[in-house]
């Protein structure tokens, strides 16, 4: 081909996809308008307008949907931003039930389903069953997520489904890895080997984000003031180790060495989330904060949209006997897992027990999402040893358990929550907000009054008549704010450990602020600081525990 038709060609190929990216983007506004106003949850109404999207001529949506795509453009940026606001003190009082259910619940899942679906569905070998029993027994954190933001939960419950779906994510990739390469016709399975490997794959990732985003957040964060350039670092930080990670072994020359991006962007995102963030000005960590809140909602929105347009319903119809099974195998071992590992759980750290209620929640909100359907997509590369009918039953049933989860489950899953009564009560917390912006703004026009009156700017007369206004409007809002908090007490609790918190931090910035003056050692600076955190982890206890009646909040100290 001539240079110039070449150019031609691929210049052509480019506006397609950002002509179809911009139009994804348009549909994706839209929707988030009518899901608003319908009440319907966000990823449910982009996924049901994927499938509509899907009917339309192949050439109105030029977009290429694989595996590399979505692993490793579209997860990484939501996996970062996702992490970025788990408090590392409250991950950790639930570390041990995020870990056994996201190790040993992954494992139990990846087999039971295994069994299941090699046994009841013709022609899929053992090892090929295990991989997509890995793929659809993890929740995927892209979904949770982002169904979780959309209705209020208490934050423990939060942690506790947003940490399993974040680890089990990393933990079935490994295993849908190791399963694979059991699979061919000449492979041989070693149980010793396999849990090696599970364990380099693991650990390394998580390595490798824990150094990446201690580096970043060290070097990086605390010595610059800038908040363009601390945006693209933590931009490259999130990308970068997932690529560090998936090509640790093609780096280094070690062949035989493949760790997991997806948990060592995990890690990135905690440490800088729980270590960066504090290192940086008030001016950039907001910066921060909305680009990765825009950043998310972008990709999110192709994320789920993309599910929609990959998904076909002939297929789902054909193979609608082997979904069926996978569907009944995975809601079987999400029982086994979530009631009974948490159980266990609850006889090991009984101070720490799940809640029934909360494991009603786990159970039925293990959405799956855009990883599966990656992972699945990935199979292709495997027709040669799994053969092709089988890899695209396997495609098939992941795609009916992810339509399934998300529509059936997502759907109903509100409604569930409202009925444990384990809703936050988003409306009343935005009334309080409403009633508390006016107030504050209303303070600030009554400040500005009484500037422009001391610098002999407004007459008396008619400083007195604005200000007799802006007093009665602030008398009688905060005598609603007042009824409101009266009629919702737990707000008022919010409301303290909020304030309390805001003036710890304030505290923490004072200390940083006359280390860099140098009126205090560092030394002084670590020990007063170091009080102040642990201030802080004691409020968010309190926070924690404060909506199930365990703690009641004293003006004398943090709580009882």
């Amino acid at each position: 081909m001539d240079l110039p038709l070449l150019v031609a060609s691929e210049h052509s190929e480019l506006l397609d996809s950002e002509v179809s990216i911009v139009l994804l983007l348009t549909v994706a506004a839209a929707v988030a308008v009518v899901a608003r106003r319908i009440r319907l949850p966000y990823t449910v109404a982009l996924v049901v307008v994927g499938l509509g999207l899907a009917f339309l001529p192949s050439t109105f949506i030029e977009i290429e949907i694989s595996a590399d795509l979505i692993l490793a453009v579209l997860v990484p940026p939501l996996l970062f931003e996702a992490t970025l606001h788990i408090s590392w003190g409250r991950l950790r009082r639930d570390l041990f039930a995020v870990l056994l259910l996201a190790l040993a619940g992954t494992l139990i899942g990846a087999f039971v389903v295994g069994g299941l679906v090699n046994g009841l569905v013709d022609g899929v070998p053992w090892a090929a069953a295990v991989a997509v029993g890995a793929l659809i027994s993890a929740t995927d954190p892209v979904a949770v997520i982002a169904f979780f933001r959309s209705i209020g939960v208490p934050k423990r419950l939060t942690i506790l489904v947003e940490g399993e779906s974040l680890f089990n994510d990393g933990v079935a990739f490994v295993v849908f890895i190791i399963a694979l390469a059991a699979a061919g016709p000449e492979a041989t399975f070693s149980l010793g080997d396999a849990v090696g490997q599970f364990i380099i794959d693991g650990f390394g990732g998580l390595a490798v984000g824990l150094v990446l985003g201690y580096v970043v957040s060290s070097l990086i964060l605390k010595n610059l003031d800038d908040h363009l350039i601390e945006t693209v670092v933590t931009v490259a930080l999130a990308f970068g180790s997932y690529l560090l990670a998936e090509e640790f072994g093609a780096i280094f020359d070690l062949a035989d060495v493949h760790l997991s991006g997806i948990l060592a962007v995990v890690a990135a995102g905690l440490t800088v989330g729980n270590i960066g963030l504090r290192n940086t000005s008030p001016t950039t960590r907001l910066t921060l904060e909305n680009f990765w809140e825009f950043l998310a909602f972008v990709v999110n929105s192709l994320v789920f949209l993309l599910l929609g347009l990959r998904i076909e319903i002939s297929e789902l119809w054909d193979r609608a006997d082997a979904i069926l099974v996978a569907v009944v195998a995975i809601q079987l071992t999400r029982l086994v897992v979530v009631y009974g590992l948490g159980t266990l759980h609850g006889l090991i750290q009984p101070e720490r027990k799940i809640p029934r209620s909360y494991q009603h929640v786990m159970f039925w909100g293990g959405l799956r999402g855009a990883i599966s359907v990656a992972l699945a997509l990935s199979l292709v590369a495997e027709e040669s040893n799994l053969g092709a009918d089988v890899v695209s039953t396997l495609q098939v049933m992941t795609f009916g358990v992810v339509l399934f989860t998300l529509l059936v489950q997502g759907l109903t899953i509100e409604r569930l929550i409202k009925r444990l009564g384990l809703s936050v009560r988003v409306e009343e917390r935005i009334e309080q907000q409403r009633r508390q912006a006016r107030i504050y703004a209303q303070q600030a026009g009554l400040d500005e009054l009484d500037r422009l009156r001391d610098q002999g700017v407004l007459f008396r007369d008619l400083y007195e008549s604005m200000a007799g206004l802006y007093r009665g409007e602030l008398a009688r809002d905060r005598d609603q704010l007042g009824d409101h908090l009266r009629r919702y007490p737990e707000l008022e609790t919010d409301m303290y450990i909020q304030a309390r918190a805001d003036t710890l931090r304030a505290e923490r910035s004072a200390l940083q602020d006359a280390a860099r003056r140098g009126l205090i050692s560092v030394d002084v600076l670590n020990e007063l600081t170091a009080e102040i955190n642990d201030h802080l982890a004691a409020l968010e206890f309190i926070e924690g525990d404060a909506r199930q009646g365990e703690i009641v909040v004293t003006e004398e100290g943090d709580g009882v």
